[in-house]
């Protein structure tokens, strides 16, 4: 497995953006394979204050519903609207296509607590 060297990582698979003023969340190529095909996305309301840690949005699965957590605290900018549409997306392009929202970090420095791409894949072992 090649991970994109500019996310960071959650123990819950989430991922976000490392290179961006709006970095965007999502959960990883492995969390969807875990899921299989997801059929509904709860996406989280545009502006909306997320802390981190603090369960954000939705993804439906046929095999289970999992909440998804903000990476970092911020404020909702952008949802990715196609997901209602078309939610197996996450599962053709996790790391791309497939991401949730987008925040504006309240605190940047956040991103240092979390996995790196090489620590998130050996936790996966």
């Amino acid at each position: 497995m090649s991970l994109p060297k500019n996310l960071r990582f959650l123990d819950s698979h989430e991922w976000i953006e490392t290179d961006k003023e709006a970095p965007a969340v999502g959960i990883s190529d492995h969390a969807q394979s875990e899921l299989s095909d997801v059929v509904y996305v709860e996406l989280p309301e545009v502006g909306r204050i997320l802390e981190a840690g603090e369960a954000a949005a939705v993804v439906e699965s046929v095999k289970a519903a999992s909440d998804i957590y903000a990476p970092i605290g911020g404020e909702v900018i952008e949802v990715n609207e196609d997901l209602t549409a078309e939610p197996g997306t996450i599962n053709t392009d996790a790391f791309g296509d497939g991401w949730l929202f987008k925040l504006k970090p309240s605190d940047p420095s956040e991103l240092d607590k979390l996995l790196t791409a090489a620590d998130y894949e050996k936790s996966l072992g």
